[in-house]
């Protein structure tokens, strides 16, 4: 019987997983592979653990969390990736892998998908929906700006803000508007401004233009939250017309670039107040409408009259309707007068010594003011308005309608017209005419009865 000879070198299951990762790793290091990302897990460790299959073959993946902080995309089963790692093997079972170093969707660029990937979840979690806009305030007070102390974007929106409303109060809080620590300041900014005693009305972040990475920290979850958290009404002035952010979504008003924020922000002083001096036009037209439609209602009720006392009453009321429609109208101009004196006032000190912390005063001051004008308006139109209702109930009383309304009629003897009250004054065969409420009978005497 022929024996087998001995082997020259018996290798230990070790030794030899030992030496086909040496192997492995040598000749198989910062190499890149391409497939699809399938039973994607992470443990509370933190790192990623996946596979990576294509048709016939598959590859396990292992991402540790201090290089997965560098993805700015989420992995997820059936995305297709590039990997760029180490092959390694795990020599407990025997099973080689790859230690992956970086990643990137194929087809379309990390940063993109990233775009894409949180702009949908944060659609679902209602981060852009119309109804959480807050409306923007018409006259801010003070106007918080977070943005780069040194880049053009502060100087073209201080230049515009000053430009139209140089009384308006501004804060800045600098912060950096590119880089990887930019979206933690500009998040820790905006929630500052929030927790600031003195009210800030509106704030405005952003920055000039730029490449995608440059407009990045716009993009980050952190500076999307607080802007979405934040109580006070937040403009988005990132870039250009054409570069878009996910800061843009969350704010309550997207306007790139910066001027063109400022501009929507800070109105025109002139125009304000030209638009004021308009609505003291339409209101003393306004008023003077309503007293003409009153007046000429009015007369056209006293020349239906047919009885020359009711109608010496209406004219007496009418000229007493005039007297107060005079009255009234100077009384609103002289309140008009005041008030425009009292604005001027207020306009020269606040140019003069610039308090804004006195606006609110003034503000309170005016809106007071407006109410006395309208409870001066109301109480002199209800009183004309009483008086006649008083003198239009005297007018129905003495009205011959409203006794023709009850039955009763007027008889005039044909055809001079003279009204008949005695039987004996008529002959048979006359004709009469008879005055209903509606309408009136013309008839031929037949009988004549004196009772």
């Amino acid at each position: 019987m022929h024996q087998q000879a001995p082997p020259a070198k018996v290798y230990s299951i070790s030794e030899l997983t030992q030496r086909i990762r040496g192997t492995l790793e040598h000749d198989f290091s910062n190499i890149w592979i391409e497939g699809e990302v399938s039973n994607l897990r992470m443990p509370p460790s933190g790192h990623l653990y996946f596979t990576l299959k294509d048709k016939s073959s598959q590859l396990k993946i292992i991402l540790f969390k201090n290089r997965r902080r560098y993805l700015k995309f989420q992995l997820k089963d059936g995305l297709q990736i590039l990997a760029k790692g180490n092959i390694n093997v795990y020599e407990k079972r025997g099973e080689y892998q790859l230690i992956a170093e970086y990643a990137e969707p194929k087809g379309i660029g990390a940063l993109q998908l990233a775009f894409e990937q949180l702009k949908q979840r944060l659609a679902k979690e209602g981060f852009f929906d119309e109804s959480h806009k807050k409306k923007l305030p018409l006259l801010p007070r003070c106007i918080g700006l977070v943005t780069s102390p040194t880049g053009a974007a502060i100087r073209d929106i201080l230049n515009v803000i000053y430009r139209r409303f140089p009384n308006v109060r501004v804060l800045i809080n600098p912060v950096r508007v590119q880089g990887d620590e930019a979206a933690g300041e500009i998040a820790a900014a905006i929630d500052e401004f929030n927790r600031l005693d003195e009210h800030v009305d509106i704030i405005i972040t952003g920055r000039g233009g730029g490449s995608l990475e440059d407009l990045w920290c716009f993009n980050e979850e952190i500076v999307a939250r607080s802007v979405y958290n934040s109580k006070i009404p937040i403009i988005s002035a990132v870039g250009h017309e054409i570069d878009f952010t996910i800061c843009d979504f969350a704010a309550d008003l997207r306007a790139p670039p910066p001027s063109a924020a400022a501009e929507l922000v800070v109105k025109n002083k002139d125009a304000l107040i030209e638009n004021l001096d308009n609505l003291e036009i339409r209101l003393s037209k306004g008023i003077k409408y309503i007293l003409d439609t009153c007046k000429n209602r009015h007369q056209s009720i006293s020349q239906k009259s047919v009885f020359s006392d009711p109608l010496r009453i209406i004219r007496e009321y009418q000229q007493q309707t005039d007297d107060l429609s005079e009255g009234l109208k100077n009384k609103t101009e002289n309140l008009f007068q005041e008030l425009r004196h009292r604005f001027n006032y207020a306009e020269q000190k606040l140019q003069a010594y610039q308090p804004t912390k006195n606006i609110i005063n003034y503000k309170q001051q005016q809106d007071e003011l407006f109410k006395k004008l309208k409870l001066v308006m109301g109480y002199c139109l209800d009183r004309y308005k009483n008086s006649l209702s008083l003198q239009m109930g005297r007018l129905d009383v003495l009205s011959p309608l409203s006794i023709l309304k009850r039955g009763y009629s007027i008889c005039q003897h044909l055809p001079d017209n003279e009204i008949l009250t005695d039987a004996q004054k008529i002959k048979l065969k006359d004709s009469v005419s008879i005055k209903l409420y509606q309408g009136s009978l013309t008839c031929r005497v037949e009988n004549i009865e004196n009772d």
